[in-house]
């Protein structure tokens, strides 16, 4: 796993570990061994002695990236870009070589490729947009650009585009917004006519697990629920959740002055996507979270588990 350290490599860890798996992480720090699992050290800019300790894997699972909660600098998004096309072109390079390569490449991505999309219903099949914010749309197709040259010649190449998942600990989106409902700043956020596409916790780790287990699993995949939400929703169930009847709106310049002073991202609230799981609900996946309200009451309380 590259780049296993956040909360759903963490999960991912802990279930393949349950399921008998020998369980490898390539991120920062040092060499390490830990119950059940092992870790191995990596600059995420340079070959070494990692690749000797992945060769021979059943399967290369990529997590690894910056996180773009982070003000869209230039700077800032030339490094999300090398955080994310640099080390799968990295591990793309060592593959080649291995003596023993892996059969299976899963790959994560990101809903935000479609950048701002307005009320346009988003499937799998959906040409993926040219321009947009840079933040988003560039970084996501140079991702994914980079892993289809990288994994070319591996048999089996899963490409997930998760949405924002809800629930799990560690669940930053959660943390942040439940913050601002208590402080009675839960409200639309420029306007709320946005959408969002979610994905609760439990769901995001059980097709993360099958993707890496299931060798029927191929291609590319939405990982969101099948009920987008408009902003305006989401932030009224966070207030529902924290017992909150009002919260203050943020009209749109508002949310681009708060989130640069907060150093963060405007795009991430006032950009949206409605983006549907279309081959899950072809190939009959039943998600345990479907109504985005339930979802964000069991975040917030620290439940999982089926809110359908």
């Amino acid at each position: 796993m590259i780049g296993g350290s956040g909360f759903l490599g963490r999960e991912l860890t802990r279930r393949l570990i349950a399921r008998s798996h020998d369980v490898l992480v390539v991120g920062r720090g040092e060499d390490a061994l830990h119950a059940g699992w092992r870790h191995v050290g990596w600059d995420a800019r340079s070959k070494g002695s990692w690749i000797d300790a992945i060769d021979g894997s059943d399967v290369i699972v990529h997590l690894a990236g910056k996180r773009v909660d982070t003000r869209p600098t230039r700077a800032n998004v030339d490094e999300l870009i090398r955080s994310r096309e640099g080390t799968v072109r990295l591990v793309g390079e060592a593959i080649a070589d291995m003596d023993t390569p892996p059969t299976r490449w899963v790959q994560l991505s990101s809903l935000a490729i479609f950048g701002d999309a307005g009320d346009e219903v988003i499937t799998e099949a959906t040409p993926v947009p040219t321009d947009g914010p840079r933040q988003q749309v560039e970084v996501c197709r140079r991702w994914e650009a980079a892993f289809e040259q990288a994994a070319a010649g591996i048999d089996r190449r899963v490409l997930l585009r998760p949405a924002i998942t809800i629930g799990g600990a560690g669940d930053p989106a959660t943390a942040q917004l439940t913050r601002l409902a208590r402080l009675g700043l839960g409200g639309p956020v420029a306007g709320g006519r946005q959408w969002v596409s979610w994905i609760g916790a439990e769901d995001m780790f059980d097709l993360l697990e099958q993707a890496v287990i299931d060798p029927d699993v191929d291609g590319l995949y939405h990982l969101a629920s099948p009920a987008p939400a408009t902003n305006a929703e989401m932030m009224a169930a966070y207030r529902a959740a924290v017992g909150r009847r009002f919260g203050v709106p943020s009209p749109a310049i508002v949310a681009r002055v708060g989130a640069w002073l907060l150093g963060s991202d405007p795009a991430l609230a006032i950009t949206g996507r409605r983006c549907v799981p279309q081959r899950l609900l072809d190939e009959g996946h039943r998600f345990r979270s479907t109504a985005i309200d339930q979802a964000v009451a069991a975040a917030v309380s620290g439940t999982l588990g089926t809110v359908a």
